[in-house]
């Protein structure tokens, strides 16, 4: 007999992702909610925060910065592009087909604390590195305590 030990919230955390993943949404995501068309693909995204700035990473393999546009107003940032399918090859049987053909955009909220004027984008290896700076004001002051 074999013991397994049962981990409830790990389960919970993968049916939650899969959950989101079936509606497609994302915290950031505002796409569905600005009326745009569901693509049908979007790439891959990782979003964080660190004292300076929110950095964004999308996953784009393949593309060229011709290929990608990238748009900031009214405090929504929106990616578009496209990924064109390859022409099929002649005389070779087709095993399976994963990879994700057409346009794409995907549109997130950011908040009210940035400098647009700032921002920054870098694609290098298929990941696109935007890099949205917050604005002095909106960083964390530390205050000094005296002793008196």
């Amino acid at each position: 007999m074999r013991i397994t030990k049962w981990q409830p919230y790990s389960d919970l955390v993968n049916i939650a992702d899969r959950w989101n993943r079936f509606f497609n949404e994302d915290l950031f995501d505002e796409s569905a909610k600005n009326g745009l068309i569901p693509s049908a693909w979007r790439p891959m995204t990782d979003i964080y925060e660190n004292k300076d700035s929110y950095v964004f990473k999308v996953e784009l393999p393949g593309f060229k910065k011709e290929d990608i546009k990238v748009e900031f107003a009214n405090e929504t940032l929106t990616l578009r592009g496209e990924r064109k399918q390859e022409e099929e090859t002649k005389n070779e049987n087709c095993h399976r087909l994963e990879r994700s053909y057409g346009l794409f955009e995907r549109s997130f909220t950011i908040p009210k604390n940035v400098d647009p004027r700032k921002i920054d984008a870098s694609l290098k290896d298929g990941v696109l590195l935007l890099t949205i700076p917050k604005v002095e004001e909106a960083k964390t002051k530390a205050i000094p305590i005296s002793v008196k």
